[in-house]
């Protein structure tokens, strides 16, 4: 088995639809997985490196979120994964564990190609604005936006068609997507509040913040909303 993960990246960004008929025929599964896995983790660890840079005297912080940003996705993939497959099998769902596998890491590989798009205008305002609240937020819109689009792919990608699907429960299995996107969000923003901290905003490093600290994600983005607007 030959693995060529930029053309595999060329394949993907050029000709999406062509992919994802591979992908529905089970073709060469076992190399797209490979490639899509090792071109996410790329692009979501030169992302985490940068917003892990705010703090240029912290150095481990850019190592930290390095690492963690790719395992924030992959690990969500993890925990999600099982409960969309499942449900989708037992509703009458013909696609295999390798094919959810392949359609939810392309989807992931597209939000970590658009983080590395954005990733020079986080630079920019990394070097030219002190001010990591305004930063933070930068971010946390970026992260909102990317996510949303590699979504809204993969809802259109995974969504059953009635004139491809003999299956009678094919809105139901819509719903269940439905569903299990929220759910996704829902775990990934969790999770990301869990392996927190991504960006260096206090004195010292730290590789993850006490559990028993008080607060959520959504407070934290309307305080620092607050913070940037007063």
């Amino acid at each position: 088995m030959t693995v060529q993960h930029p053309g595999t990246l060329i394949h993907l960004l050029k000709d999406r639809y062509h992919f994802l008929e591979e992908i529905h025929h089970n073709e060469r599964l076992n190399s797209k997985i490979i490639s899509l896995l090792l071109i996410s983790f790329g692009g979501f660890f030169i992302y985490g490196g940068i917003i892990g840079a705010s703090n240029a005297q912290m150095p481990l912080q850019i190592i930290s979120s390095a690492i963690k940003l790719p395992a924030l996705y992959l690990i969500t993939l993890l925990i999600c994964v099982p409960t969309l497959y499942i449900f989708n099998a037992f509703f009458g769902s013909q696609r295999t564990m390798k094919q959810h596998w392949a359609y939810l890491l392309t989807a992931i590989t597209v939000i970590s190609v658009l983080l590395c798009g954005f990733a020079p205008v986080s630079l920019f305002f990394l070097l030219a604005v002190n001010n990591k609240m305004f930063f933070l937020l930068l971010n946390v819109a970026i992260f909102s936006l990317t996510g949303l689009l590699g979504v809204s792919f993969l809802y259109q990608m995974m969504k059953p068609i009635d004139s491809e699907d003999e299956s009678p429960n094919v809105h139901l299995r819509t719903n269940i997507l439905r569903f299990w996107l929220a759910l996704y969000g829902f775990v990934g923003t969790q999770l990301g509040w869990t392996m927190r901290p991504f960006f260096a905003t206090g004195k010292e490093f730290s590789w993850l913040r006490p559990r028993e600290e008080a607060g959520s994600f959504i407070i934290s983005v309307w305080e620092s909303l607050n913070h940037v607007l007063r």
